[in-house]
């Protein structure tokens, strides 16, 4: 680690000579020189202990002669020791506070067992100190075990912080414009705090993917609003740790928050918090530290993709489509502020959040960044020009809150079947309607049937149709939604200029008996390319059919096929994750390339 990656306070402590760092790799050490100790720092507890260690010196003003380490504690067996102890004394005799430093990203059931550690070390037949505290990275608690709380006590004498040079806690630890407010953080940060809420809300798995997604929107539309509220300098935030405050009364708090400001957004934010309150308050620990209004779109963005990409798996892989593939397909048709973008089957929201980013990576481009023209120029696209549709209320619910995560864009995003006749859908939004889309970008779902049976309106389609033996049009028993997306994305999009990324399983584009599909395509489409998609595209997702990306223009009314038309087409077989999900070489920025270069000379083209 070098010494621009540490915390400013251990920098200075560095700086200063209270510490110094010995050896490289793992045989590297740190060693206190007030105390004359020294340890293994490739340990990542050991990291943590001394960043802990240089905020006792220099943000509650401890003197490093009377910050002990590794303290041996009273009758254990085995031998034990105290990680920190902050001394009232010079000589060390008097334990003042006692803490337990573990890795960052710890279980919730390891941080409590670090508690009851900590809790049995601190207090009465042990080292007798007034506090208490846990330290794993960001996320921390306080105990006061002075004289007025028992040894059993583990709610009502929780502290906000740990107290400045022996002095009272404070109510609050965190003030607007004071000397310890609520910063940005970057990417690895947030990514680490997201995982920690992850494992929080799912790691006993008591909530469904969508479900825990949505109760951590609650959480974080109330966080935002809270940093967002009006306070002057110096006033408390209302979102973290209130000194001596239990559970239910934190609960209340946050809650009461929330109510006041869903009624802002009726429509997204349906229900009360339904989470318990001892869950609660660990997750107001993991955020209660980190300012997600000051922290820059593209940190969030991924951050917030990774957290979803652990929840929506499996049963839930169909909603959730994976960052590389949704960023080449955006890439590829560059959308505009101009432009009427839609996803029929919007899942979480990927494609249209990318198409977003590419509108603010536009605004850049013409106005200079913090401007109103700039903010205008992707808030105005967000509004008026984003539109969603998603089957599963709760998915779609999901969308709309991961939109307004990152600023906004979910007001035109409706629960709904995409493929229900078009008046029904025009009645829900009316700015849903036929010949109106400049750019569509989804993925189907695949493999469900559509029964005539069950939807009245599966006879509406042409692809819903087939010739009977006298050559009569007559509707079908059923047909696959992908087969019937095709055609609703051709109803969807202007006639002539109107394109699209649709992923496709291969079977559309080979079976032979879907011949009659390949003819629709080719009869209503420009068939712009096809990127084949390697069979691990969403093993991780759980769902392993072959797919391709295919890229239409929807011919004008009058216009009839070219058989001179070029075709790009590409195999890539790395697309930056593998199987499992872990990173890999990404192809796709080659085929990318590759595509530019065809569009200005469209020769047919395979890669």
């Amino acid at each position: 680690m070098s010494e621009t990656q540490y915390s400013r306070f251990f920098a200075k402590a560095l700086s200063d000579g209270h510490v110094k760092i010995t050896g490289e790799g793992k045989t590297q050490r740190i060693v206190y020189i007030a105390v004359n100790h020294n340890e293994r720092f490739s340990d990542p507890e050991e990291k943590v202990r001394a960043e802990f260690w240089a905020e006792l010196i220099y943000r509650y003003n401890y003197e490093p002669t009377r910050i002990g380490i590794e303290i041996t504690i009273p009758d254990r067996t085995p031998k034990d020791a105290a990680d920190l102890v902050v001394f009232c004394d010079d000589d060390r005799t008097r334990p003042y506070a006692v803490i337990e430093c573990k890795r960052d990203g710890i279980t919730d059931a390891e941080f409590n067992q670090a508690v009851e550690q900590v809790c049995g070390n601190g207090t009465w037949a042990k080292l007798r100190a007034s506090y208490v505290g846990v330290v794993a990275g960001a996320t921390r608690r306080f105990l006061d075990f002075s004289d007025k709380y028992g040894a059993m006590e583990r709610e009502k004498n929780i502290v906000a912080d740990l107290p400045v040079q022996y002095g009272a806690p404070e109510e609050f630890k965190y003030h607007k414009g004071g000397s310890l407010d609520i910063e940005p953080v970057k990417r690895e940060e947030l990514i680490g705090a997201i995982k920690k809420c992850h494992q929080t809300l799912w790691g006993g798995g008591k909530l469904s993917p969508p479900t825990a997604f949505g109760e951590l929107c609650k959480i974080i539309f109330v966080k935002i609003s809270d940093e967002n509220a009006k306070r002057k300098k110096g006033e408390p935030y209302e979102f973290q740790i209130k000194t001596r405050e239990p559970n239910r009364k934190l609960a209340e708090r946050i809650k009461a928050l929330y109510e006041k400001e869903k009624v802002k957004d009726p429509d997204v934010f349906t229900e009360t918090i339904k989470i318990d309150d001892a869950t609660l308050r660990t997750i107001v620990s993991h955020l209660e530290s980190i300012s997600l209004s000051k922290t820059d779109l593209d940190t969030k963005g991924l951050a917030f993709e990774q957290f979803m990409d652990g929840f929506f798996k499996g049963d839930f892989g169909q909603y959730f489509t994976p960052r590389p593939i949704i960023d080449f397909a955006v890439q590829l048709l560059k959308p505009t502020n101009d432009d009427l973008v839609l996803d029929p089957a919007c899942g979480s929201g990927g494609f249209l959040l990318h198409a977003l980013d590419a509108v603010r990576q536009e605004a850049s481009e013409y106005h200079k960044p913090d401007t109103k023209e700039h903010f205008q120029h992707w808030h105005d696209f967000a509004k008026t020009h984003l539109f969603g549709i998603e089957i599963n209320e709760e998915i779609a619910r999901v969308a709309k809150m991961n939109m307004i995560l990152h600023d906004d864009g979910h007001s035109n995003v409706i629960g709904t079947d995409a493929l229900d006749r078009m008046q029904r859908i025009n009645e829900i939004n009316r700015g849903f309607g036929k010949n109106k889309f400049d750019l569509i970008l989804t993925n189907p779902p695949f493999g469900a049937q559509v029964k005539a049976t069950e939807r009245h309106y599966l006879g509406d389609y042409d692809l819903g149709k087939q010739a009977d033996s006298k050559g009569e049009k007559k509707t079908r028993n059923n047909q696959k939604t992908e087969i019937l997306f095709l055609e609703r994305i051709w109803q969807f999009l202007k006639p002539g200029t109107g394109r699209a990324a649709v992923v496709l399983p291969d079977g559309i584009l080979t079976n032979s008996s879907l011949q009659y599909v390949r003819d629709f395509i080719l009869e209503r489409f420009q068939l712009l390319a096809v990127v084949s998609l390697p069979q691990t595209a969403f093993a991780h997702y759980g769902a392993g059919v072959k797919a391709s990306i295919v890229f239409l223009r929807k011919r004008k009314e009058d216009e009839k096929p070219d058989d001179n038309e070029a075709i790009f087409m590409a195999a890539p077989e790395l697309i930056g994750y593998d199987a499992t999900g872990r990173q890999c070489e990404n192809q796709l920025d080659e085929v990318l390339e590759q595509y530019r270069a065809f569009e200005s000379n469209p020769e047919p083209f395979f890669v």
